[in-house]
């Protein structure tokens, strides 16, 4: 059985996905973009987007009762692999340990011209 999860206090979904899906042990969020969902604002450079990006997926992960902590997998997608120490700061301040196993890929592109995307996967 599967549950769409949805917040306004993340950006909606623009194509036929769900923000996430609940499975049960299981809660799978689609990537986060870092746009502000209140005014729809990019914010400038790969720490402000890190944050943005962790803040929306934080926003979903309350929706679902849950928390970063709750986190078991994330994947990184970046625009550019140079990113990757800035980035990986700002990631390293919002996520605790036990750290989530982690994925990090560099891109061709990424929606609305973005320097990164986050998608995870948590448990109950």
């Amino acid at each position: 059985m599967k549950q769409p999860i949805a917040t306004t206090n993340a950006p909606g979904a623009i194509g036929p996905y769900s923000q996430a899906i609940d499975a049960g042990a299981f809660v799978f969020i689609s990537g986060q973009i870092p746009v502000n969902p209140a005014d729809g604002t990019i914010p400038e450079g790969i720490q402000a987007q890190t944050a943005q990006s962790i803040a929306n997926l934080t926003a979903i992960l309350a929706e679902a009762g849950m928390t970063l902590a709750n986190v078991v997998k994330t994947t990184v997608f970046l625009a550019d692999m140079n990113d990757f120490a800035a980035m990986n700061a700002v990631y390293a301040e919002k996520f605790v340990a036990p750290f989530p196993a982690r994925s990090a890929v560099a891109v061709k592109e990424l929606p609305k011209q973005v320097l990164v995307e986050i998608e995870v996967i948590a448990t109950r």
